[in-house]
């Protein structure tokens, strides 16, 4: 055989650019399926940990006559009313957070892109503090209040976005990823926290309490008539905000080629802000704003991932963090019972701080 014919067989034997594009596809969608698995797992595993461990203990058993309907003494109540309704608020709210933080990283292209920051949740906290001092709103009206006032933050926010962005080839995902539109949203949760802080002042001893939980964000409030709420929303937003996720693909290789794919990244950034800021909002209205679990899922989420953006995986990486976090407040420290928003934003609190100095050094 000449050295012609070698080449030339050489050649056949190596794959071409389409088949090495389709492997490489074909294991990161199977990498994707193993940590999604996996997460899923971790997050079974933790809710048993929750509901089973801890100051009072259930056994596997008891516990699934408990789910059966068996009426045992004192494990039932605590399980039903207190263990397995803050395991699954937990999870459900830490899911939204987390997709709320993967909608709003990949449409602002920020990594301090979060409803914390943009001023979403400190938004919904003023309207429930409003709604329950100003209105004497109680339970559901708190919640109403806290949607109002989240989403009222989000429609500053995006009008901000849309009028006061470049315009271009860009459109208005160009605008939401700007800078200006972080630092507008810095500005609104400031507000909106003073506003919070103001009340606060002027409260009753019985008021303030109850105030000062809820503002911290915590799962003692966790009921099944909430985390039904909470279940409904989710069941709506995850699947639209999963789609429009997915939509906003093209517009990861710049907007002139998401353009020529004939994909809109203007409308569907501006969607999915609109969910993002949805989820956040439901969940703060459910139990407070948890800090910084929408801020801490997405990176941990893409560094699972290999740097692959996931909404799945944010959602689950949320619940996992926002459990865990409940557990430590309540049982790490016997005889202390801490908010979970509080453990999560001293979690939170260093990755922000790494993320401004990364950020700078790449300026």
């Amino acid at each position: 055989m000449s050295a012609g014919e070698c080449s030339t067989a050489a050649a056949a034997d190596q794959p071409t650019a389409r088949e090495q594009v389709a492997a490489l596809r074909s294991r990161g969608r199977r990498r994707l399926r193993l940590v999604v698995a996996g997460l899923a797992v971790l997050v079974l595993a933790l809710m048993a940990v929750r509901v089973l461990l801890g100051a009072y203990t259930v056994t596997i058993p008891d516990f699934f006559r408990i789910l059966g309907g068996e009426q045992i003494p004192g494990a039932t109540y605590i399980v039903m009313q207190s263990k397995l309704p803050r395991a699954v608020g937990a999870a459900l709210a830490g899911a939204a957070f987390g997709a709320s933080g993967s909608l709003f990283r990949r449409t602002l292209r920020n990594p301090l892109a979060s409803p914390d920051l943009i001023g979403i949740s400190a938004g919904a906290s003023a309207g429930a503090v409003v709604a329950m001092t100003v209105l004497g709103w109680r339970g559901p009206g708190m919640a109403i209040g806290a949607l109002i006032g989240g989403l009222g933050v989000a429609g500053i926010v995006l009008a901000f976005a849309r009028s006061g962005g470049a315009r271009g080839s860009g459109g208005a995902t160009t605008a939401m990823g700007s800078e200006k539109v972080i630092v507008a949203g810095i500005a609104l949760s400031s507000l909106a926290m003073v506003i919070v802080s103001q009340i606060v002042l002027s409260l009753e001893k019985g008021d303030l309490q109850s105030v000062s939980v809820w503002t911290s964000g915590s799962l003692s409030t966790a009921n099944w008539t909430r985390i039904t709420w909470l279940a409904i929303a989710l069941v709506i937003l995850l699947p639209l905000g999963l789609a429009i996720h997915q939509a906003l693909a093209p517009a990861d290789l710049g907007a002139d080629f998401a353009h020529g794919l004939g994909a809109r990244p203007e409308r569907t950034g501006f969607l999915a802000l609109v969910v993002g800021a949805l989820l956040a909002s439901a969940a703060t209205a459910a139990f407070g704003p948890l800090a910084f679990v929408a801020l801490l899922s997405t990176p941990l989420a893409r560094g699972l991932t290999g740097g692959r953006p996931s909404l799945p995986v944010a959602a689950l990486v949320g619940a996992a963090i926002v459990v865990a976090a409940d557990f430590l407040g309540t049982e790490a420290i016997p005889g202390v019972r801490l908010p979970t928003g509080i453990l999560t934003g001293a979690a939170g609190a260093p990755l922000m701080l790494w993320l401004l100095i990364r950020s700078k050094s790449k300026v």
